[in-house]
């Protein structure tokens, strides 16, 4: 029993080295030999754990993954800003080639641009403006609607313009 008296401790009488000497001597009177401690090595241990490479992992699954996105999504935008920077100018050119030609041959037509513009082809739809404020000079005015698309109609632009003939 441990008793505490007024600043003393009384220690436990196992304690002291000839109890313990005690403990580990045998009927016999023979020490008995404990087995020895596993050495450690003073080193850590060189590599990773399973738990850290499969974090390093998935880091670097979503890492990819976010940059492939932005990737295609660049290569998307850059496909789509060109197709809005040569449609106007093919238009433009189509515009042209309608305009230079006469009255009797402003009809609708349709086509392509030819190798130069692979996938690239155009609509031109010809109409006559119907006004009542016109009047009598809505006669001699045409609507021309030109569209410019790319693959199948995934890319479409559309130009209307209005010209006048003089008879």
């Amino acid at each position: 029993m441990f008793v505490q008296r007024s600043g003393s401790v009384k220690k436990h009488p196992l304690r002291s080295a000839e109890s313990v000497k005690k403990i580990f001597t045998g009927n016999l009177g023979r020490t008995l030999r404990r087995s020895q401690p596993e050495t450690r090595n003073p080193q850590p241990e060189a590599g990773f754990t399973f738990l850290e490479i499969m974090v390093a992992i998935s880091i670097m699954a979503i890492v990819l993954v976010t940059i492939y996105r932005m990737h295609a999504q660049t290569l998307s935008m850059n496909y789509s800003a060109r197709f809005y920077t040569t449609a106007p100018l093919l238009a433009q050119k189509k515009m042209v080639e309608i305009e230079s030609k006469g009255q009797q041959d402003m009809t609708d037509d349709s086509g392509d641009f030819g190798d130069e513009f692979p996938g690239y082809r155009w609509r031109v739809a010809v109409d006559d403006v119907e006004s009542k404020a016109l009047g009598g000079v809505a006669e001699n005015l045409k609507k021309i609607d030109i569209l410019v698309t790319l693959n199948n109609d995934e890319f479409r632009y559309s130009v209307r313009t209005y010209k006048f003939l003089q008879e």
